[in-house]
């Protein structure tokens, strides 16, 4: 389609980034008989709309609506869409499509990874979110009680269709907490993507104008050349959690009330103020995180006294190992690196520099 950026991830799939490609998401399904499509309630009439362009020929299209965010990603709400696959006689060469955040996306992949140990999934996210981050890169899951994202699998989707248009769904603090995953591109990758911002915050917040698109492009970017890297998250794959363990845990102990934006953008200055006290990072790019985050209206602290709470949160992240915690930080702009075992002073007096 004109105007339409395609991104390689490695040799396995392209995302599609545009305006109106929802339109041809029966493109990559190519000749599926059965198609299950799950969507978020917000797209209900887009997802009417995706249905109908599926139903050709004799192609049977099961529609289901999921529980509203966060609370899709259960396991029992796997279990119902595999019973409904089971039912409808999917097979291998029958296709998932997830239509919907970042929640969706999970939650879809997941269901696609696990029937026959592995179908077709392709990923249509609606939100800025989805679109950097949830939806590319393969990275399935649910939440459990005791983290989120514990329970998941690794399942490359086979196409990724980012429509622009659809964020005009969004309510307006959900595409301002979607940015906290573009600008984490920026700080680990690509910093004009900071420059972009800092020239004009409004213009990058506009849904209908030239910024967002390029903001959104060069965030994929920067996940699909990681993920191409490093696919099973390995090594160099760890970057893309920058600010993340501290997230999850403020997400955790908040019972998933936080946005996931919101929260990642008070942990990547958690994880800068705790690289500065371990005298990895200068605090002038610890100040530097706080003003670009303040310039798309995305938060930079969190209440005072959970520090207990969100050690024990933390203490069940993906990249601990044992006891020992591990955090991705900056050593500068576009210089992302590991800290091991952070000495508890330290940690202690982050989260007092965040509360």
């Amino acid at each position: 389609m004109s105007g339409t950026k395609v991104i390689r991830v490695g040799d396995d799939y392209e995302v599609f980034i545009g305006r109106g490609v929802a339109d041809q998401v029966a493109d990559h399904v190519g000749d599926a008989m059965r198609v299950l499509l799950v969507h978020a309630p917000a797209v209900a009439d887009k997802a009417e709309q995706v249905a109908a362009s599926l139903r050709t020929g004799d192609r049977q299209v099961v529609v289901r609506v999921l529980p509203d965010a966060e609370s899709a990603k259960q396991i029992g709400v796997a279990a119902d869409l595999w019973a409904t696959l089971g039912q409808a006689g999917f097979t291998r060469t029958d296709v998932v499509v997830a239509l919907g955040g970042g929640a969706t996306t999970d939650l879809g992949g997941f269901v696609a990874a696990g029937w026959l140990r592995g179908v077709p999934v392709v990923q249509v996210p609606t939100t800025l979110l989805g679109m950097v981050d949830a939806a590319v890169g393969g990275k399935t899951g649910v939440n459990t009680a005791e983290g989120k994202n514990l329970v998941g699998a690794f399942h490359s989707p086979s196409a990724v269709v980012c429509d622009l248009d659809l964020l005009h769904t969004l309510p307006w603090a959900d595409l301002v907490a979607g940015f906290a995953e573009v600008i984490k591109c920026g700080f680990i990758a690509d910093p004009q993507i900071l420059r972009l911002i800092e020239s004009d915050p409004e213009a990058a917040l506009d849904v209908d104008g030239e910024v967002l698109p390029e903001l959104v492009s060069r965030a994929v970017a920067v996940k699909a050349r990681v993920v191409a890297a490093d696919p099973r998250e390995s090594s160099l794959r760890e970057i893309l959690n920058y600010g993340h363990t501290f997230a999850h845990a403020i997400e955790q102990v908040e019972h998933y009330r936080w946005r996931h934006g919101d929260a990642v953008a008070v942990g990547m200055v958690y994880v800068a103020e705790l690289a500065c006290r371990a005298g990895m990072l200068d605090e002038t790019i610890v100040a530097e995180h706080r003003r670009i985050l303040d310039l798309v209206g995305l938060p930079t602290r969190y209440e005072p006294g959970r520090w207990d709470e969100l050690l024990t949160a933390m203490s069940r992240d993906k990249k601990t190992r044992g006891a020992t915690l591990r955090f991705v930080v900056l050593t500068d702009i576009a210089e992302p690196a590991r800290l091991e075992g952070p000495d508890p002073q330290w940690l202690r007096e982050a989260y007092d520099a965040v509360s």
